[in-house]
């Protein structure tokens, strides 16, 4: 978990937002992902030097002050997802390291709090979560994992479950967030626990109810975070506002002190309407600290040149 800043308390509201001591973290954090314009670096349709597309990158820092992200692309040859592992000392330029998984896709990777590294993924078929545990970063980026685990489909089983972020994350214990396609009719927020050996899960209401309350008819899905901001805890989610539509995906930042969510008003450069895949981190470049955001823009609801992912940064200082 990331943490900037000092805490206080807040105080539920039954509409959505609230409002207490937690009003100037949310704000400034939300004025810090919603600009991609006003951006300190930003690349649209990011790749590797291989030519893989960075979609979904979830980026964290490393020791030696260089940066590792876990992403997917679309193998056009074959059909089918690809999950990458890279490195980059810019957040911007991203060199290939190794494929951790084919008919893998939506990764996420955690620092374990016991040493080295978790990823989670999307394995087909059929559509469920798989975890990998690897022991160093040399035995991340060699693709040389541990151990892995595949839990049973719970709450979807005839469908889909997928799309994880890391809680907290061991070798011995991983609290996950996750969607599960409700009903085999739409995508809803879960949660799961597991020892490696064996799965809890269940669904998570009170997320979708946040989400819900701003008018979200349609699947509520990929996730972020917890990022513990000026001391509150915010996550991003993805929510298509009306169902099938694509082009009505936003995205929300979630108060996980108060329970309340908000839709963030993106600004691109083309002026892009839907957005997914959230992730969002918290870094150090160059002695200063950095918020990095990536998102997926749909082609439906995308401006002239900016269908695909967009990794971007800012210096909070």
């Amino acid at each position: 978990m990331l943490s900037i800043g000092a805490c206080g308390a807040a105080a539920p509201s039954a509409t959505g937002w609230t409002y207490g001591p937690e009003d100037a973290a949310r704000d400034k954090l939300a004025t810090l992902i919603e600009d991609v314009t006003s951006a300190d670096a930003y690349r649209y349709d990011p790749h590797d030097d291989r030519g893989h597309t960075l979609t979904g990158p979830k980026i964290l820092q490393v020791p030696d002050g260089t940066f590792v992200a876990t992403y997917f692309s679309w193998l056009e040859a074959g059909r089918r997802f690809q999950t990458h592992v890279a490195t980059s000392s810019d957040l911007i330029n991203w060199t290939w390291q190794r494929t951790l998984g084919e008919n893998a896709s939506q990764p996420t990777i955690a620092e374990a709090s016991d040493g080295g590294y978790v990823v989670g993924w999307e394995q087909e078929p059929p559509n469920h979560l798989l975890f990998a545990y690897y022991e160093s970063l040399d035995d991340l980026l060699a693709g040389n994992a541990q151990k892995t685990y595949e839990p049973p489909t719970q709450l979807s089983p005839d469908c889909a479950e997928g799309t994880p972020s890391f809680y907290s994350a061991s070798s011995t214990f991983l609290d996950v967030g996750f969607h599960y396609y409700r009903d085999c009719e739409l995508d809803r927020q879960a949660h799961g626990t597991t020892n490696w050996v064996s799965w809890t899960s269940s669904p998570a209401p009170d997320l979708d109810a946040a989400i819900e309350r701003l008018g979200v008819e349609g699947g509520i899905g990929d996730r972020d975070g917890p990022l513990v901001f000026r001391g509150f805890e915010f996550m991003m989610f993805e929510g298509m506002r009306q169902l099938p539509l694509w082009e009505t995906f936003r995205v929300f930042l979630y108060d996980r002190t108060s329970g309340s969510a908000r839709q963030l008003d993106m600004q691109t450069h083309g002026g892009s309407r839907a957005f997914t895949n959230p992730t969002i981190g918290q870094v150090t470049l160059d002695g200063r600290a950095v918020l990095v955001v990536s998102l997926f823009i749909p082609g439906e609801g995308s401006a002239q040149d900016e269908a695909g992912g967009v990794i971007y940064y800012r210096f909070i200082d």
